[in-house]
């Protein structure tokens, strides 16, 4: 009820990083999570990613340009070595759209986005601290939550640790970074199971990410 009363407002949370809540409508949402359904599958399907570090809890799958630590390829290297699925036009304007709302048309200007990182946690999934720090780019990263609440970690470029500010993101938010803050450490330390809208019909949540290659 509280957010039926008070909705949620944009808000910036460091230099160059904006959250918009509800950004996406409940039928672009459907939309977005069906074609999430097709890309996950077989070939280059959705599959677990091994670091250095360990295995990551959420499970992938990549479009555009395949990412692998610490390096992008055109096949997926590190699974089925399947050519990567192409990335879609319409994504990249969604992007662009997705700039421009969150950081102005200025920000969007001469963006072309070609690589996206699709990320499914279940309830136990989390990601740590890390930067996307691969492309050749500083084009902003967008990106877009479908399904379960997630808390979002957003921190600075210097330090994984402190100071950094905990954002929460629904289904349907919006979270752009660019700028001063492009290269800040961010990961997710937990996800709320059960939270996401139940006409949507996903168990667990989906992190659609878009970058620039710069390739």
């Amino acid at each position: 009820m509280e957010d039926e009363l008070f909705p949620r407002a944009c808000a910036q949370v460091a230099p160059g990083a904006v959250h918009v809540p509800g950004w996406l409508s409940a039928p672009r949402q459907r939309e977005l999570l069906d074609a999430c359904r097709q890309w996950a599958r077989p070939p280059a399907g959705l599959r677990t990613v091994r670091t250095p570090g360990g295995t990551m809890t959420a499970r992938q799958v990549c479009l555009g340009w395949h990412w692998y630590p610490y390096a992008y390829a055109r096949t997926v290297v590190d699974g089925d070595h399947s050519p990567v699925k192409p990335f879609p036009a319409w994504l990249g304007a969604l992007g662009r759209s997705a700039v421009t709302d969150a950081l102005g048309p200025e920000a969007a200007s001469g963006l072309s986005y070609d690589i996206a990182l699709i990320n499914f946690y279940d309830a136990d999934a989390r990601m740590g601290m890390h930067r996307d720090a691969d492309e050749r780019s500083d084009a902003p990263v967008v990106s877009l939550s479908l399904g379960d609440t997630c808390v979002f970690r957003f921190g600075n470029t210097e330090t994984r640790t402190k100071p950094y500010t905990d954002v929460e993101l629904r289904s349907g938010d919006l979270f752009v970074f660019g700028g001063a803050s492009r290269l800040a450490y961010h990961g997710v330390p937990r996800v709320r199971p059960g939270t996401g809208p139940a006409e949507l019909g996903l168990t667990g949540r989906l992190n659609i990410t878009l970058r620039v290659s710069g390739r």
